[in-house]
C-alpha cells in the first residue's frame, strides 16, 4: 500500500510503504547462514550417534573413544612417516619414541606402528628404488643399507622382498 503525503510545494505525492523484514533480501541471506552453520554444527554428534547401527559399530566407536590423545597423535605421526616417507616399522617407533624426534612415550609408539595401516614390503621396495636410482647402489649395498640398524632398520624379509622385485 502506498500512503499519501504532502509536499512543501502544495502537491501530494504517493510513497510506497517500506517492504515488511521478512520481505528483504538480507533477512533471507541471515536465515540462511544461520541454518548452514547449525546443521554444519550438528553434523559433528551425528557420527557418533550413526554408530549405534550395529553394536560392532558400537564397539569400534567406544575403542576408538577411550584412545588417549598421545596414542591418536602419534598413530597420526606414524601414519606420515610409513606412507608419506617409506620409513620401515623400527624406523618409525625409533623416530617417534627419539629425543631428537618426536619424543612420544614407548607406549603410544608401540600403538602407532602396531595400528598404522602400510605395506611395509612395499616401503622397502620404494626405498629400494631410490637407493638404486638417485645413488647408483649395487643390490648388496642396498640391502645392508635397508637392514642396518643405523640405515633404515626394514627387517631381512622386507630388504630381499624389495630387491627380488627391484626391476619389476
Amino acid at each position: 500500500m502506498a500512503k499519501t503525503v504532502k509536499g512543501e510545494d502544495g502537491k501530494t505525492y504517493k510513497v510506497k510503504n517500506n517492504k515488511p523484514f521478512y520481505k528483504r533480501a538480507w533477512f533471507w541471506i541471515v536465515v540462511v547462514l544461520i541454518i548452514v552453520i547449525g546443521a554444519t554444527m550438528s553434523s559433528g554428534g551425528e557420527s557418533k550417534s550413526t554408530t549405534t547401527k550395529t553394536s560392532t559399530s558400537q564397539k569400534a566407536s567406544v575403542s576408538t573413544e577411550r584412545v588417549p590423545s598421545e596414542y591418536r597423535s602419534a598413530l597420526s605421526k606414524a601414519k606420515t612417516y610409513a606412507n608419506t616417507m617409506n620409513m620401515s616399522k623400527k624406523g618409525v617407533y625409533n623416530q617417534l619414541t627419539s629425543e631428537a624426534g618426536e619424543k612420544f612415550s614407548e607406549k603410544a609408539a608401540q600403538y602407532a606402528v602396531d595400528n598404522v595401516k602400510t605395506d611395509w614390503n612395499k616401503n622397502a621396495l620404494a626405498k629400494a628404488k631410490t637407493y638404486q636410482d638417485t645413488m647408483s647402489m649395487s643390490p648388496e649395498g642396498i640391502r645392508d643399507q635397508l637392514t642396518s640398524d643405523s640405515g633404515e632398520k626394514f627387517t631381512t624379509e622386507q630388504a630381499d622382498y624389495a630387491i627380488n622385485n627391484l626391476d619389476k
